[in-house]
């Protein structure tokens, strides 16, 4: 904590004390997975998203164990809160494939007009029943989700979320521990998602947003800011990202070179020192190396001078 506060405490944050300092170090523990062989592996960009909501105090900014994301259910009958559900994640559409090209249906008789919207109804009916078999509570796609899909689920009692993105549908994946699926036929019990503790829908401000949270050793997750304006917002995203990186930073690699010029000032004593063992020759060269890395420091001492 006190390295991250030494790396941001001139920023416009640090009127704030350890909080976005806290926040950082929480998001970045999340997020952080060590491989097999000892490695560590930390992708802030992809699996650490900042939402920035407008209103709100400060002290309301929080890293959630799971995530959250803009959307709402499609159905106003959808259940808006599900405890520990079972989530399925999909990348295809569930709606009637429409002709990628112009089609041209001729239709003679009334019947054959009911039987087209059969076959529409038939078709949907097969997707949900592929949905329904894994016994999910909810659904989430990246695509459409037709009027008649919705119904058939509602009447299975499973919220479906549509349109979702592709990147927070990975960050979900992370966190339910499902596996996203490109084909309905493809769907197995291996692929829902358990790991979710809680699922509700909240209403902030003119917005709702779809929390998935409470997630059982979560791999990412969302961080929520609070604040009074856009132009606050984007300058504490902005101090976050650093403080974050700085915390990566010292997991990846954990040592520190003191700042303020004082290690190219131990260089420079040392070059200087070994310059007198040297052949004179090269104990020039030595020196001017030495004299050339006391510029740091000094010029640093002119700038605090003039503070």
């Amino acid at each position: 904590r006190d390295i991250v506060r030494g790396a941001i405490d001139t920023k416009f944050s640090s009127r704030w004390g350890h909080m976005i300092s806290d926040l950082a170090i929480k998001a970045t523990q999340i997020v952080c997975i060590t491989k097999p062989d000892g490695r560590k592996e930390i992708d802030i960009k992809r699996y650490a998203k900042v939402e920035k909501l407008s209103g709100g105090d400060l002290s309301e900014c929080e890293v959630l164990d799971g995530v959250m994301f803009n959307k709402d259910i499609t159905h106003p009958r959808m259940r808006r809160d599900i405890k520990n559900p079972k989530v399925v994640l999909l990348d295809c559409p569930l709606e009637y494939k429409k002709g990628e090209s112009q089609t041209n249906v001729e239709i003679t008789k009334e019947a054959d007009w009911e039987k087209l919207l059969q076959q529409e109804e038939d078709e949907m009916k097969r997707v949900c029943e592929d949905i329904i078999k894994v016994k999910p509570d909810l659904v989430i796609t990246e695509k459409g989700v037709s009027d008649l899909a919705q119904h058939f689920l509602l009447k299975a009692n499973i919220s479906c979320i549509r349109r979702v993105r592709k990147t927070d549908n990975n960050r979900i994946a992370r966190v339910t521990g499902a596996t996203i699926c490109n084909r309905t036929e493809e769907l197995t019990e291996a692929m829902v998602g358990h790991l979710a503790g809680r699922f509700h829908i909240k209403k902030i401000g003119e917005e709702y947003f779809a929390y998935i949270d409470e997630c059982k050793a979560p791999t990412a997750c969302s961080i929520v800011l609070r604040g009074a304006s856009r132009d606050v917002l984007n300058e504490i995203e902005r101090n976050l990202g650093d403080a974050m990186n700085v915390v990566r930073t010292i997991y990846m690699d954990p040592r520190l070179v003191p700042g303020g010029g004082a290690t190219e000032m131990a260089l420079a004593q040392k070059l200087v020192e070994n310059s007198k063992r040297q052949d004179p020759k090269i104990a020039s060269a030595y020196r001017a190396a030495g004299a050339a890395l006391e510029v740091i420091p000094r010029t640093l001492q002119i700038g605090r001078a003039h503070v």
